[in-house]
């Protein structure tokens, strides 16, 4: 027997964040019974539908890493029409991302159709680390990196710097490119972070997420997770 969320999570039909909403709104039937309780629990003989669809058990696991272009958004539909990053992917799974970039953010996204996976990867208690690198407008003076070694106030909560460092300065252009990583996935948080100290971001990109990195894939590329990959960052999100 296991929760009702998990189940759904791990059918690959969506997240457990999300497999909750949608047991909140009533769009989850067992055995032909309206489920609104987070802690209902299932078995494998049970039938599960949403929105009139049966669903079941996932055990064919996949796991990509796109390299997000911009102006693509971080979700499996759109009604604005938009390109989604699930439609860059030839698959014939149900997958969907994990987290999320900004829409004219690029870099590194998994996409995934593991809701416990995707789960343990966006709880902010296993504090992954995530890498960007952004191009701003302005050249950091000191003030700015005593500010970035203490952490900063942003949104009335502390953001915690776990590291940065300027890779480049173009005194000519007046911009700076600059590696920043932090455990945290708020919305918005590095360009919110760059607008704190007075810099504007012209260019965002995410590098890497814990030991994951974007390697040589070019813009809108993917590959597949290697076996030691998954295997070293469940080993850690399982600690």
């Amino acid at each position: 027997m296991e929760r009702l969320q998990k189940y759904i999570a791990n059918s690959g039909y969506t997240s457990r964040r999300k497999a909750e909403d949608l047991i909140k709104l009533g769009k989850v039937f067992v055995n032909g019974n309206l489920i609104t309780e987070l802690g209902y629990k299932v078995s494998g003989n049970d039938i599960v539908t949403i929105d009139g669809v049966t669903i079941s058990k996932n055990n064919d696991k996949v796991y990509y890493v796109l390299n997000k272009p911009r102006e693509v958004i971080c979700s499996v539909t759109d009604d604005k029409g938009r390109k989604t990053v699930t439609s860059l992917i030839d698959t014939d799974k149900r997958i969907y991302p994990v987290g999320r970039l900004d829409y004219d953010t690029t870099g590194l996204i998994i996409l995934t159709n593991d809701g416990e996976f995707a789960n343990l990867l966006m709880h902010p208690k296993n504090k992954i680390f995530k890498t960007y690198i952004a191009k701003i407008d302005g050249i950091l003076n000191e003030d700015d990196y005593k500010k970035l070694r203490k952490g900063l106030l942003i949104d009335n909560r502390k953001l915690s710097i776990d590291h940065f460092k300027v890779k480049e300065i173009d005194k000519n252009k007046n911009t700076s490119l600059v590696e920043v990583t932090i455990h945290e996935g708020r919305n918005h948080i590095i360009r919110k972070l760059f607008e704190h100290l007075g810099y504007d971001v012209k260019k965002l990109t995410r590098i890497s997420i814990g030991n994951i990195n974007l390697g040589n894939l070019k813009s809108g590329e993917y590959r597949l997770l290697s076996n030691n990959e998954l295997k070293e960052l469940k080993s850690y999100l399982n600690k």
